[in-house]
């Protein structure tokens, strides 16, 4: 079971990370060591070639990977990206992309964990990136 809530994540999100509202992430799961993240097409995430943008594929990955940290930490909102990084396996058609996330390994001052990430209804295809990251566990767990 998760240690944060679906709601307690649309909380957070609204109040201290304007970026992700900006882009319009969405939790559609959670649970203790993984989420699934939707990110919808926006126009301004493409890049030239008409594809979508690999900062807006990293953002939206960072945001899971935070998301997925709390759900087996509970609500330690200081905890912060201390690695990350991606590789593009081919070109997502502008869309909708979709992060499936699960943390490898939890401990008490570092989790480490992957995402994959798909262009909506095209998930038969596989994977358009592939994420790895580590987050820094505060070591005062308070908010």
């Amino acid at each position: 079971m998760s240690r944060i809530t679906k709601e307690e994540v649309a909380e957070l999100t609204q109040r201290e990370l304007p970026w992700a509202i900006w882009m319009g992430v969405a939790v559609e799961e959670i649970g203790n060591g993984h989420c699934r993240v939707h990110m919808p097409h926006k126009e301004e995430n493409l890049r030239p070639g008409g594809t979508v943008s690999g900062p807006a594929m990293m953002g939206l990955a960072d945001y899971s990977l935070y998301v997925a940290v709390l759900s087996s930490i509970g609500r330690v909102e200081l905890a912060v990206t201390s690695q990350l990084s991606i590789n593009f396996l081919r070109k997502p058609r502008p869309g909708d992309i979709i992060a499936d996330c699960r943390m490898i390994k939890v401990g008490r001052r570092l989790a480490y964990g992957e995402v994959f990430l798909y262009s909506e209804g095209r998930e038969a295809d596989g994977p358009v990136a592939h994420v790895t990251g580590t987050y820094a566990i505060p070591e005062d767990r308070g908010v």
